[in-house]
C-alpha cells in the first residue's frame, strides 16, 4: 500500500469510542486484568483477574471459559448480540527461551455445532494482548457498522475504529492495518498482530480467525489459524473486520518471571534436542507437518475419498519431499519468537489460477498436514498447485480447511451415489479430482451465492437437507457423514484404532485430534489391549493437550521431538522428560514448586468444566459421543472389498465366525455388529475413569474433587443425575 492509500485509510476510520488505561508490567505470567468490550454501545472496560479465578482456571482457554460462562446464559445462541468471542494467551505464553510459545485460544459460542468451541492459533496475538495489559479479552454485542478493534500496548490506548474502506479479504487486509497501525519501519511492523476473517464468514458458519504476523526477513505478512468451528463467522457477524494489537517492547522477560533461570534451563534442554535430533526424527525444519503424508499413507491412515479409504498410490504427489522442495527457506520459520522447531513453512510466488485474484503472485502459509488431507487426498486431488490455490483461498476467505475438504468430500460422495446431480449443483461436476469445481465452491462460499453455500453449511447441515429436500437415505447419510457434534473430523481415519474413535466422539468441542491422538499407541504400538487401558489414555491425554491450551503453549514441541531418556521411560508416550520442563516453566513463571500432577488438575478442572459448560448449552451427554459408522468400520461394499483379507481375518480371528460362504452384507453387518459393540463398551470404561455418569456427567463427587463446584455447576451436574 503506497502512503496515499495509507493516509486514505486513516482518514476513514472515524473514531468511535477511546478508552485510555495504565500500562503495568506482567507479573509471574499475568497482567492480571481483562479487557470487555461490547459493541452494542461501545463500551470498553477493565476486569479484574483474582487469585481464585487463577487457581481455579488457569489462564488461556480456561478464563476464555469462565469469561463465557458468565456472560451467556443456556438459551443464548451463536448470532445473538449476547454471545461472545474470547481471546487469550496464558501464563507461560510469550517467554521467548522455549519452543511453541505464542499461542493464544479463540472461545465462543459456534455456529457450526451450537455448542461451545474452542480453537487455537500460533502468531503474535496472545502474547501481545497480554503484554499490552489483558489476559483475555472479551467481545460482546454487534457494531452497527463494520469496525476495526485497536488495543495499543505502547500507549495505553483501546479504540473502536469504523472501517468502512478496509477489506476483508485477509491476505488484504492484514495488510493494509499492519501497514497503517505499524508504519514503514520493520520495528514497527513486527509490532503489530491483526485477528480477522475473509469474505466467506459473512455467508457460511466453518469460518475460523487468522491471526497475522509480520516476517521481516521475508517482508511478507505471515498468517496462522483459529480455523476450527466458526469463531471467525462470529467475528463478521459482530460486524469486526479486525482486532489489531500492538506491542513493541517485547524482551526475554516480558513474561515476569518469578525464575529466569529455570526457564531458561528448560528452553537450554530442549532447543539442544531439536539441534541434534530433528533430522533424524520429523525434520519439521525442513518439512512442516507434510511429513505426516507419507506415514499416514503408509499405514492407511489417509483420507482418501471422503474417508472410504486409508491410502491412495498418488499420495506421494503431496508428500513432504515435494514441499520440502517448494518451500521458501529464506528466514527462520517459527510463528513466535525463539521457536527453534521452526515448522511454519510457506511457498512464495505462487500464481493463482482461479476467482478475483486470478494471475496475482501470492504467497501461501503452508500447507500443513491436515489441508493436505482434507482438500487433497479427501478429494482425490493430488496436485501442488492445486494444494496452494485451494490453501490460499480457503485462508484469506477465512475458511477451516478441514471442514471445506470435509464437506466437498460429502457432496462429492454424494454426487457419485446419484443423490446429487448437475442440476442440483448448479451445473458443478462434483467428481473425485476435479480442482475447478473445489475452485469454484469455495468461491461461491465468499460471494454468497450457489451450491458452494450449502457445501459451506457443512456435513451435518447437508444430511439434513439431502434427507428432507432430495429424499436421500438418513442412514447412509449418517454413516458416511463425517462430521461429530456438527464439526467435521480432521485427517486421520480411526478404523482400526477404537482408542482414537473415543478420542474424536468424546472430544469436548468436535472431532479434532488436538484432545487425542492415539491411533500409533493403539494400532501401530499396540500399547492399549484393554478397555482400561485405553479408558486410562482418554483421560489422560485430553487433559494432559488440554493443559497447553491454558498457557499459550504449542503441543509440537512436547512429543515431535523425542530425547534420549525416553527410551527407558516408563510411559514413553508421556514424554517425561518433556513434562518435566512443562514442570520447570511454570515454576519459573509462578515461583511455585510444581509436579506433573500439579498440572494435570490444572487441567483436569477446566476440561470437565467445559463438558459441564455444554451440557448447560444443551449438549454434552452421552447421545453426542457416537461417531459415524465409517470412522468405526467399514460402512459399504467397496470399503470392504478395499481391504477383504483385513476384515475377513478380524471376522475369523476376532469374531469367531466364518467368512466363507457369506456375502459382503452380510460380513459387514457382522463386523459392524461387533465394533459397535466393542465402541460402547469403551464409552462406559471412560466416562467411569473419568469420574462421570453413564450418560457423561461429571459427577458432583468429580466437581467437588476438582474444586469446580459452584451452585450453578453442582445443579446443572444433578439436573442431569450427576
Amino acid at each position: 500500500m503506497d502512503q496515499m492509500t495509507v493516509t486514505q485509510l486513516k482518514e476513514s476510520h472515524q473514531l468511535l469510542k477511546q478508552f485510555d488505561y495504565e500500562l503495568k508490567p506482567v507479573v509471574h505470567g499475568y497482567a492480571n486484568r481483562t479487557l470487555y468490550i461490547n459493541l452494542d454501545s461501545n463500551t470498553i472496560a477493565i476486569k479484574p483477574v483474582d487469585q481464585k479465578m487463577k487457581d481455579t482456571f488457569t489462564g488461556g482457554k480456561g478464563f476464555c471459559l469462565w469469561l463465557l460462562w458468565n456472560a451467556i446464559t443456556a438459551e443464548t445462541k451463536w448470532d445473538d448480540a449476547q454471545n461472545e468471542l474470547v481471546v487469550a494467551g496464558g501464563p507461560i505464553g510469550g517467554i521467548t527461551a522455549y519452543p511453541g510459545s505464542g499461542k493464544c485460544t479463540v472461545v465462543t459460542l459456534s455456529p457450526l455445532t451450537k455448542s461451545i468451541l474452542d480453537s487455537n492459533s500460533g502468531a503474535f496475538f496472545g502474547p501481545y494482548l497480554k503484554f499490552s495489559g489483558f489476559d483475555a479479552l472479551e467481545v460482546q454485542g454487534k457494531a452497527k457498522e463494520d469496525v476495526v478493534i485497536f488495543i495499543d500496548g505502547d500507549n495505553g490506548t483501546v479504540s473502536i475504529e469504523a472501517a468502512p474502506l478496509d477489506e476483508v479479504n485477509t491476505h488484504l487486509l492484514s495488510k493494509q492495518l499492519t501497514d497503517l497501525y505499524g508504519g514503514e519501519t520493520d520495528k514497527g511492523k513486527r509490532a503489530i498482530t491483526v485477528m480477522s476473517a475473509g469474505r466467506a464468514a459473512e455467508h457460511v458458519p466453518m469460518c475460523g480467525v487468522n491471526v497475522s504476523y509480520w516476517d521481516s526477513r521475508r517482508q511478507e505478512i505471515r498468517i496462522k489459524q483459529a480455523a476450527r468451528g466458526g469463531s471467525g463467522t462470529v467475528l463478521r457477524d459482530k460486524h469486526i473486520k479486525a482486532i489489531v494489537v500492538k506491542y513493541s517492547e517485547t524482551g526475554g522477560d516480558s513474561n515476569g518471571a518469578a525464575n529466569m533461570e529455570l526457564i531458561r534451563a528448560a528452553g537450554k534442554r530442549i532447543n539442544k534436542e531439536i539441534a541434534d535430533f530433528d533430522a533424524s526424527q520429523n525434520d519439521m525444519r525442513h518439512f512442516g507437518t507434510p511429513y505426516l503424508v507419507e506415514i499416514m499413507n503408509k499405514f492407511d491412515i489417509l483420507p482418501v475419498q471422503n474417508f472410504r479409504y486409508g491410502s491412495d498410490p498418488e499420495a506421494s504427489k503431496i508428500n513432504g519431499e515435494v514441499w520440502k522442495s517448494m518451500f521458501d527457506f529464506r528466514g527462520p520459520d517459527g510463528c513466535w519468537y525463539g521457536c527453534s522447531l521452526q515448522c511454519a513453512h510457506a511457498v512464495p510466488h505462487y500464481h493463482l489460477q482461479s476467482g478475483p485474484y486470478k494471475g496475482e503472485a501470492v504467497f501461501v502459509d503452508g500447507p500443513e498436514y491436515e489441508s493436505l488431507g482434507a482438500l487433497g487426498s479427501n478429494l482425490g486431488i493430488f496436485d501442488p498447485p492445486a494444494m496452494l490455490e485451494l490453501c490460499f483461498y480457503c485462508d484469506t476467505y477465512g475458511i477451516d480447511t478441514i471442514s471445506a475438504g470435509n464437506s466437498m468430500a460429502f457432496a462429492f460422495e454424494c454426487y457419485e451415489k446419484g443423490i446429487l446431480d448437475k442440476q442440483k449443483t448448479g451445473g458443478l461436476e462434483l467428481t473425485w479430482g476435479n480442482a475447478e469445481a473445489a475452485y469454484e465452491l469455495l468461491h461461491q462460499m465468499a460471494r454468497g451465492e450457489g451450491f458452494g453455500v450449502t457445501v459451506g453449511q457443512g456435513v451435518r447441515a447437508m444430511k439434513e437437507m439431502f434427507t428432507t429436500v432430495y429424499g436421500a437415505d438418513p442412514k447412509q447419510l449418517q454413516d458416511m457423514g463425517m462430521e461429530i457434534k456438527g464439526m467435521e473430523i480432521s485427517e486421520y481415519i480411526s478404523r482400526e484404532s477404537l482408542a482414537q474413535q473415543g478420542g474424536y466422539a468424546m472430544a469436548s468441542k468436535g472431532p479434532q485430534h488436538d484432545e487425542a491422538w492415539l491411533i500409533f499407541m493403539d494400532m501401530v504400538h499396540k500399547q492399549l489391549p484393554t478397555f482400561e487401558a485405553k479408558a486410562e489414555a482418554l483421560h489422560y491425554f485430553p487433559v494432559w493437550r488440554t493443559w497447553f491450551s491454558l498457557h499459550g503453549l504449542c503441543k509440537l514441541p512436547w512429543n515431535d521431538i523425542i530425547p534420549v531418556s525416553n527410551k527407558t521411560a516408563k510411559e514413553p508416550a508421556k514424554v517425561p522428560e518433556h513434562v518435566e520442563n512443562y514442570c520447570w516453566l511454570y515454576e519459573g513463571i509462578s515461583g511455585k514448586k510444581t509436579t506433573p500432577e500439579d498440572l494435570m488438575a490444572q487441567s483436569e478442572k477446566v476440561y470437565n468444566f467445559q463438558r459441564l459448560f455444554n451440557v448447560r448449552m444443551g449438549f454434552g451427554t452421552r447421545k453426542y459421543d457416537y461417531p459415524p459408522y465409517r470412522l468405526i468400520g467399514p460402512a459399504t461394499v467397496e470399503e470392504y472389498e478395499n481391504r477383504p483379507e483385513r476384515y475377513d481375518k478380524q471376522l475369523r480371528e476376532v469374531i469367531g465366525v466364518e467368512p466363507e460362504g457369506k456375502s459382503v452384507e452380510e460380513k459387514i453387518r457382522l463386523v459392524r455388529q461387533y465394533r459397535e459393540n466393542q465402541y460402547e463398551q469403551l464409552m462406559d470404561a471412560v466416562y467411569l475413569r473419568r469420574g462421570w455418569t453413564n450418560d457423561g456427567i461429571p459427577t458432583q463427587a468429580t466437581l467437588k474433587r476438582l474444586g469446580i463446584d459452584f451452585p450453578e455447576a453442582m445443579a446443572i451436574s444433578a439436573a442431569h443425575g450427576g
